[in-house]
């Protein structure tokens, strides 16, 4: 998927700004705005993700068949 970021190898605060940085970057050059983040396993990763994209007003699910990545639209 092109616009993908994995945070495998990120802190949780780095994982944050990071994906922060990403999706707001790559929404405001596009009027249809739709990624992946991969955030392995960690129900806190996931936490601390999905509470950023709240922040920002993003539509997100985490699908069931793969609970390790969120996908944004």
């Amino acid at each position: 998927m092109e616009n993908e970021i994995d945070l495998h190898g990120f802190t949780h605060d780095e994982a944050v700004i990071a994906t922060e940085d990403f999706v707001l970057r790559h929404s405001n050059n596009n009027t249809f705005f739709s990624c992946r983040i991969i955030t392995g396993q960690s129900p806190k990763m996931s936490n601390r993700i999905t509470e950023m994209l709240d922040k920002h007003g993003f539509k997100y699910i985490i699908p069931s068949w793969n609970t390790g990545c969120i996908l944004v639209n």
